[in-house]
C-alpha cells in the first residue's frame, strides 16, 4: 500500500513537472484546445465569408457591364438604401448591430462602385 501511494505521488509529480516544462497546466491545455478549435471554426467561417463576397463581386461585375452597355450610372442611391435596410433587418435576426451591418455594407458598396466605375471607364 505504501509503495502504491509512493508511485501515485511520483506519477503526479512527474505530470506536474511535465506540465510546467511546457509552461501550461492541464486545465490550460484543455482551454487551449477549446480555444484552438473555436479559432478553427472562425477560420472556416471567414473562408466561407470571403467565398460569398467573391461571388457577390462577380455578380457586381456582370451588373457593371450591363450598366455600362445601357448607360446606367454605377451609383443607384435608392437601391443601396433598400440593400442597407434589408441588411440591418437581417443582421438584427443574427444578433448583429446596425452599426456593424452599416459599416460592412458601406465598405462592400464602396468596392462595388469602384468595380462598376472601372468597367464604365473601360467601355468603348
Amino acid at each position: 500500500m505504501k509503495n502504491t501511494f509512493l508511485v501515485f505521488i511520483i506519477t503526479l509529480a512527474a505530470i506536474a513537472i511535465a506540465d510546467k516544462a511546457d509552461g501550461q497546466s492541464p486545465s490550460t491545455n484543455i482551454t487551449d484546445t477549446v480555444l484552438e478549435n473555436k479559432r478553427k471554426d472562425i477560420d472556416s467561417l471567414d473562408k466561407k465569408l470571403f467565398e460569398v463576397l467573391g461571388a457577390r463581386e462577380r455578380v457586381v461585375r456582370e451588373i457593371g457591364v450591363y450598366k455600362a452597355r445601357h448607360h446606367i450610372a454605377p451609383l443607384q442611391a435608392a437601391r443601396f438604401q433598400k440593400v442597407l435596410e434589408r441588411g440591418i433587418e437581417a443582421g438584427k435576426k443574427e444578433g448583429l448591430s446596425a452599426e456593424l451591418v452599416t459599416e460592412m455594407l458601406n465598405a462592400i458598396h464602396k468596392e462595388s462602385l469602384r468595380i462598376e466605375e472601372a468597367i464604365s471607364d473601360d467601355k468603348p
